[in-house]
């Protein structure tokens, strides 16, 4: 009987509401209206509600929603009703002019159960009503999941207003999901709501539509059942796709942390196990920059990552170059004792790590402009995992711009080709090694900025990434740019497809496994570096 009864009210505040919107100036005083809510009386608050939700009045969403968030307070003695404003600002809730302060004598407006369950209610149809179209289109995909039949009157008249185009289509697939659902609809009305749903094709319509009663007519059931297997079908390739993008994110990660080993590897012979702890490096500059700015220049932090790429870029590669001076260049043409070097090498530096900063992970925030996501169709795009797309894109851009137009460039491609010949030729090798190093250890020193934004910064964040990187320098040809993109790419989309069906683990090592098998049959890597130094 309760239900029955609420149900009532709703569609008699629906009707209300329709009323109130097609003719405002006979929905009732709003001032008197709001005056009541000074009365401090629940059953004066709760007729208050019923007026002001079929007011008309744009006022109206605005108190309601203050009232129900504990934000409009009432005078007694003025019988004056102000509304607080999220940003702080006050206004008189009936007329909306700005007033400079709540007076002393003002109390919160008071709630109970019943007062709050009605504030839904009307909540519920404002919102469709509501100015902002992001409200509406919420409201209505809320109505769209819940299919109340109560609200298809509003929803009918919301839609005849409507002029937004995603705010219509939103109404028209909730008023779909309505008379799907609507005992005394026909089977017409039922199956054109059926392709409207289909036409939406996500997994709340496929909720909808799997879960509608058995007691249909043959006609809706095979409808919806066609609808369920396109949708299915749809939902596949949006999964593909979904996975592809995941793919490329990690690729993109891959290829900012093995792009500085390419060059090291390539130009130098040197398998540096120290790699990752200049990753770690880089991720660690930028929490100091944003400590830096939050406790001395709060208003700079959405500019935090810029600062933080170039001092990343300097620390890591003056670190680098150093390594390179007092241990990487006694050890040239040793290459285990070079391997053994650089490990010892990593546990000092992340000991060091730990010394300075702890061994816990330190919170790196991202910008306003990195947070959040938006949908594109039904893929889900991180705007932080997109500018770390676009940032390793460019990265790559000046960097292959930087060895073919740039002395230091072409120095170092002679240098890859023929060490002896570029010696011969005059070419200072141990100055061009240690720039070298010092260019791959800054490149992974920006990777870390990126890599904070994404990950865990602690002093174990570069082992997570050293492996995936030699395999990505292995597999696209040792020293080569352009295999390394192919190579980060081809291994991160492989991996993402791979991880659904095998699981995380084991995934890595099926990856794994085809790189041997890929590397006996071609031991240079996919695209393989030419010279005569090389090739001999």
């Amino acid at each position: 009987m309760t239900d029955l009864l609420y149900r009532f009210r709703a569609i008699a505040l629906a009707f209300l509401l329709i009323v109130a919107t097609a003719i405002p100036a006979f929905a009732g005083p709003f001032e008197d209206a709001v005056a009541k809510f000074a009365n401090d009386d629940f059953s004066d608050s709760d007729e208050a509600v019923g007026i002001i939700a079929t007011s008309g009045n744009p006022q109206a969403f605005a108190v309601i929603t203050a009232l129900q968030e504990g934000r409009l307070s009432a005078d007694p003695d003025s019988k004056k009703v102000y509304l607080t404003g999220t940003d702080g600002k006050v206004t008189d809730a009936a007329t909306g002019e700005a007033v400079a302060e709540v007076p002393a004598s003002a109390a919160a407006v008071r709630l109970n159960n019943r007062l709050r369950r009605n504030i839904e209610s009307a909540l519920g149809g404002l919102t469709l009503m509501s100015p902002d179209p992001a409200k509406r289109i919420a409201s209505a995909q809320s109505v769209f999941k819940s299919h109340e039949t109560a609200m298809l009157p509003v929803i009918e008249a919301a839609l005849e207003k409507e002029t937004n185009k995603s705010a219509k289509q939103a109404f028209t697939e909730a008023r779909a999901a309505i008379l799907l659902y609507k005992e005394d609809a026909t089977e017409a009305e039922k199956i054109e709501s059926i392709a409207i749903i289909k036409g939406r094709g996500d997994q709340d319509a496929l909720a909808l539509l799997t879960s509608l009663p058995a007691d249909q007519t043959v006609g809706v059931a095979r409808s919806a059942a066609s609808a369920v297997t396109a949708i299915n079908s749809r939902q596949t390739l949006w999964s593909i796709g979904q996975n592809a993008w995941y793919g490329l994110s990690l690729g993109s990660v891959l290829l900012l942390a093995a792009i500085g080993l390419a060059i090291t590897f390539g130009v130098m012979g040197v398998i540096n196990m120290a790699h990752g702890e200049m990753v770690m490096i880089g991720a660690y500059v930028t929490f100091v920059v944003q400590d830096v700015i939050r406790t001395s220049y709060p208003g700079l932090f959405d500019y935090s990552l810029l600062m933080a790429v170039p001092l990343a870029f300097i620390v890591a590669g003056l670190l680098g170059i150093v390594i390179e001076r007092t241990i990487i260049r006694f050890l040239y043409g040793r290459p285990l004792e070079t391997l053994l070097a650089t490990w010892g090498l990593s546990l000092v530096l992340q000991q060091a790590v730990r010394t300075m900063f702890g061994p816990t992970n330190r919170e790196v925030g991202n910008p306003s402009w990195m947070s959040g996501a938006f949908e594109l169709g039904q893929l889900t795009i991180t705007y932080n995992r997109l500018w770390i797309l676009c940032f390793t894109l460019a990265v790559f851009a000046i960097l292959l711009a930087m060895l073919r137009y740039t002395s230091i460039g072409l120095e170092m491609r002679a240098v890859t080709q023929n060490r002896r010949m570029a010696a011969s030729m005059g070419i200072a090798t141990s100055r061009v090694d240690a720039l070298t190093f010092g260019l791959g250890s800054g490149i992974a020193g920006i990777a870390g900025v990126a890599l904070s934004q994404i990950d865990n910064v602690s002093p174990n964040l570069g082992q997570s990434y050293i492996i995936d990187s030699f395999m990505v320098v292995v597999f696209g040809g040792v020293g080569n740019l352009w295999g390394t993109l192919v190579g980060a790419f081809s291994l991160g989309i492989a991996n993402k497809f791979l991880e659904p069906v095998a699981g995380a683990v084991l995934g890595k090592i099926a990856i794994l496994v085809l790189i041997i098998l890929f590397i006996q049959k071609r031991p240079r890597g996919l695209f393989a570096l030419k010279g005569r130094a090389i090739e001999a």
